[in-house]
């Protein structure tokens, strides 16, 4: 348990580890605020290897605060696209103009004012501070927590606030003052790379395994503990992808809500036939001449499932007096239109490419 466990003892091993095992990640090799910032958040519920194009992409486009600030929101959104909560990338342009009002364009150093800006929370304020400036602050995310409650063996719910607060101050009392930055990383690290989320930890490899209670107790399956998330939601929904030629139509999402300013297939809610979906797209004042029905898909939202079924439609005229559409060129649309993921198992049927995948059609000259 928490309080009956001398954590002192992790400190050593950790470190000696991580000095010898610590990937090389292109924000490690240079860890200004900025660069720390950015990835953290990109880092968020996505896999390192997923990150690295996005980062170095973001970066290239976006070098510094003042950038990040005053960039258009369709080219933030379309750097991000593919990563998912766009929200997250629209609060770091909050944050950015923050930056540029009142603190002369530069990150903060200390923890408390970092917690004032938009969408930095608790760990991203502990991971800039100790990673861009060495302050002796935590920085606990998930791997964190999954490490900590595993070496001590504790059944405390990681869910809960109280339980969060208790492993931050736990590890500031212990964390050596002159290296907390590679403290914090080599938790973190430990977590991803030995103590991993899904599968069996790789025990033999990990510096903690001497004295480990959970590999001792072998108990690593019921831990860490988490309550069970609510039931998501599900939504049926008939999702339209209609083309002319060389021309596709997208709806802008609403500027609120779910997806919110994103671009999208027209689509509604609950499951269309054929029938219907062709008087709906009559309805949208378009000439249907061909209707063909795609692939079901899913796809899995934080607390809402889309289950979707899919028609392509080919049209005979497009009426661009109809407001609530965008008629766009294949081409533009996929180097200018940020669509999220949601929608990716239909983007393939226009050859599309969403995120990475566009990014690497563009690197080899696809266009």
């Amino acid at each position: 348990m928490l309080k009956d466990f001398d954590f002192t003892i992790i400190i050593e091993p950790l470190l000696s580890w991580f000095a010898k095992n610590a990937r090389v990640l292109p924000w490690r090799e240079e860890p200004t605020p900025y660069r720390v910032w950015v990835s953290e958040i990109m880092l968020q519920q996505t896999r390192v290897e997923a990150v690295k194009p996005y980062f170095e992409r973001f970066i290239t486009s976006l070098p510094d605060i003042q950038s990040l600030a005053e960039c258009e929101e369709e080219k933030l959104l379309k750097l991000w696209e593919g990563l998912g909560y766009y929200n997250r990338v629209r609060n770091m342009q909050t944050a950015a103009k923050t930056l540029m009002e009142d603190y002369h364009g530069k990150l903060p150093e200390e923890y408390q004012e970092l917690m004032k800006l938009k969408g930095i929370g608790h760990y991203t304020a502990g991971a800039i501070a100790s990673i861009a400036y060495g302050k002796a602050v935590p920085a606990v995310d998930g791997n964190v927590l999954r490490v900590i409650t595993r070496v001590s063996a504790d059944d405390s719910d990681i869910m809960k606030e109280s339980v969060k607060r208790e492993i931050e101050q736990i590890l500031a009392t212990i964390m050596p003052k002159d290296q907390a930055s590679a403290f914090n990383q080599a938790l973190m690290e430990l977590g991803a790379k030995v103590c991993i989320p899904n599968g069996e930890p790789l025990c033999c490899q990990c510096p903690w395994k001497d004295f480990c209670e959970a590999r001792k107790q072998n108990i690593w399956q019921k831990l860490p503990v988490k309550k069970k998330n609510l039931k998501r939601k599900i939504e049926e929904r008939t999702v339209f992808v209609i083309r002319r030629e060389n021309t596709i139509v997208l709806n802008k999402r609403p500027n609120k809500g779910l997806l919110a300013g994103l671009y999208e297939f027209p689509n509604v809610t609950g499951y269309m036939t054929e029938e219907e979906a062709l008087c709906w797209i009559k309805k949208q004042k378009l000439i249907p001449l061909k209707i063909l029905p795609l692939q079901e898909a899913k796809h899995i939202f934080s607390h809402i499932e889309w289950h979707m079924k899919g028609y392509m439609v080919w049209i005979d005229e497009l009426e661009e007096e109809n407001s609530s559409f965008f008629f766009i060129e294949l081409e533009e649309s996929e180097k200018n239109y940020p669509i999220p993921a949601a929608f990716a198992a239909y983007t393939k049927y226009m050859d599309l490419k969403l995120g990475n995948e566009r990014f690497e059609k563009e690197l080899h000259g696809n266009y």
